[in-house]
Order: structure tokens, then sequence, then C-alpha cells
């Protein structure tokens, strides 16, 4: 039978790892075509990666041999791609986040229904062993009920070191729906989902400086908040804490720690697959490493997309799915809505909490 063909639409950096290991490593797909705005960097993917042929946007669409298309594009295009994608006839995988607006990532979701069509986003770090490890401790119990939950993400922010920082503080940036897709997916896939959120923001300095060598000395003005701070009341029960910072200059803060009514899970990094996963358990003296289950420890992006194609085939759910991508940035919007608003926001986007990870389909 032959695999599902990929055609990757962006060739930026973000690209390299999906083209390595969904080349050389996840052997379930084959990456058949590639696109991209700037025609050099699109050619030079295509020569590096036999098989793999360099298109337009538009040919890519056309191209038979592409069953799903990977959307790496800047977020911005994230929407626009992805309509042309189920317009084509084609699954979609976007990075995340899943579009800028609800509204976008509704009228997707609807579109991909209607044509029954499956919509992917980003991130697939939570399939990874690091948060399966947790998943199992959860759902065998080993902590007990959880019951609570706290999440940090804090840096003094990109200008220092991106060569185009700029992004990151215009709309649709900010460390909220930079890094937050990462926590509230790892949150969401270890205590389902989100009911209703509260939030305060803060937009700490109306310009930033850049220091990194390419644009030195280059102003941005700030247009997103920059310090944002989620109150999170889970479906089942448990409430969490979300703080993401484009302006903390150092911090001793844990990434994720899980509270239950038996012992408390600290989370390794959902910005990585692997570990370290420690737990103490209220007979314990001290905090315990706890050994990863099999499955992907290494960088692996790019098994998110390899699960949704082999769920076509399996005609299954699959776990990096639109919905858990929809129902993440409704939690982001909504809690810079309550915000502003000084309410909390009701959300209306639940979706199942997705299904552990089988990562014996693919090793």
């Amino acid at each position: 039978m032959e695999k599902p063909g990929i055609g990757i639409v962006g060739c930026g950096a973000i690209s390299n790892i999906y083209f390595k290991n969904l080349c050389n490593v996840l052997n379930d797909v084959q990456v058949v075509a590639c696109a991209d705005l700037d025609t050099d960097r699109m050619e030079t993917k295509a020569a590096e990666f036999p098989g793999v042929v360099a298109q337009s946007t538009q040919d890519l669409m056309r191209n038979d041999k592409v069953d799903v298309v990977l959307n790496l594009t800047t977020p911005q295009a994230h929407f626009s791609v992805a309509s042309q994608a189920l317009d084509s006839g084609k699954h979609v995988y976007n990075e995340k986040p899943l579009t800028l607006t609800r509204e976008e990532a509704r009228e997707l979701l609807q579109k991909a229904n209607d044509n029954n069509l499956r919509i992917g986003c980003a991130p697939d770090t939570f399939m990874g062993a690091g948060i399966q490890t947790c998943r199992r401790i959860i759902d065998n119990g080993d902590i007990g009920e959880p019951l609570g939950a706290q999440a940090f993400m804090l840096c003094p922010g990109h200008e220092s070191w991106h060569p185009d920082p700029e992004f990151y503080y215009q709309i649709g940036g900010g460390p909220m729906f930079d890094m937050g897709p990462y926590y509230l997916t790892a949150m969401t896939a270890l205590l389902g989902p989100v009911k209703k959120v509260t939030g305060a923001t803060r937009i700490t300095s109306p310009t930033r400086t850049i220091t990194s060598d390419k644009k030195y000395g280059k102003q941005i003005e700030v247009e997103v908040p920059t310090h944002v701070t989620g109150l999170l009341n889970f479906e089942n029960g448990p409430i969490g804490t979300i703080t993401t910072s484009f302006d903390v200059i150092a911090a001793e803060v844990p990434r994720i720690e899980i509270f239950g009514t038996k012992g408390s899970l600290s989370v390794p990094d959902p910005n990585n697959f692997g570990g370290p996963v420690r737990m103490k358990g209220a007979d314990d003296d001290e905090w315990r490493e706890i050994s990863l289950i099999d499955g992907f420890a290494e960088n692996s992006r790019g098994i998110g997309v390899t699960d949704m194609a082999a769920a076509v085939a399996d005609n299954r759910p699959h776990c990096a799915s639109g919905d858990l991508g929809y129902h993440v940035l409704d939690i982001m919007h909504s809690i810079h809505d309550a915000a502003n608003q000084e309410q909390h926001q009701n959300l209306n986007s639940g979706c199942e909490r997705p299904v552990a990870f089988d990562s014996n389909k693919f090793c």
C-alpha cells in the first residue's frame, strides 16, 4: 500500500525538523512536495531530500500525490493556506496556533466536516514520552484525584537573539499565543478541557529595542500584552493557573506541576518530547524521578501529522486534532478577553480529552 503523501507549505526554520523526521525517521508517510514564497528556499529543501519536488502552492494543492498539506507558514497565513487545502480535497495539519481568530478556526472545522476531511494542529509534543508518562501516572491514580495545576513560561523576550523578532510583539504574537499552545495543550491532554477562565494582562513597555545582530537598534512597537496570567477552571474539577511572559529576566519556577489528593507531579517542559518526570507522594521523603515509558523522547515534530495520516486510514480519531487546537485557541483568546472585560469567560469550545498516544504504532 502506498504511503500517504505529505506536501509541506512553508520552508522556513521550523520546517527543518519536520523534513528531517518525516523523510528520515517517521517512515509511515512520504514527503512528496514543498512550496514557499521564497523559491530559492523551497528549491534548496527539495534538493536536500530526494523524492521531494518544489512547486508553487497552487501546483502543490493540485498534486494528486499530496494527501495531507502540512502548513508551516506564519500564523497570518494559517487560515488561507488551510482553507485552500480543504478546498482542494486535502487533509491539513497546521503549525500552532490553528488560526489567528476563533471565527477562522470555526470556518475551517466546519469546512473539513462538510467535506469529510481531517484537520490537525501542532503542537504534538504532548504525544512524546515525557507528557505521556505523566498521562499514565495520572490515569493510574498514582497522585490521586487531580485538584490543581500551575504552569509558567517566563523569559525576557526574543529581541536579544531572534533575527526577526517583530512578529512576537504584533497581533497574533505575544507570550501566550507564542508559547501558550505548548502548555495549554499539555494541560488539556493531562486534565481534560477547560470550561471557564479569567485573566490579567499588561504591556510592560510600549516599545522594545532589537539587540540581535541583523536589526540591532531597531525599535518595535508593542501591540500585545507581554505578561499574561490566566486562571483555568477545568471541566473535571481541577483549578489551574498559567503565566506566560516576555518580561521576566530570571525565575526559579517549574514548567508545569499538577497536584493530586495523594501526591504531586512535576511535568517536563512541554516544548520538548522527553523528561525528566518527577513525583512526590505523601510517604516520599524526596521527589523521585520516574522512568519514561517507551516512545518518542527526542525532538519528534512530525508525529502529529503522521498519526493523523494513519488515523485516516484506520478510521479512528487522531491525537493532535483540530478540535483540540481550536479549544487551545479559545482558551488563549478568552484569557485576554477576561482581562479586557474584567470578568470570567465561559468557553463553548469543549473538546474530548485526547486519547493516550500509542507510540508502538510508529516506533
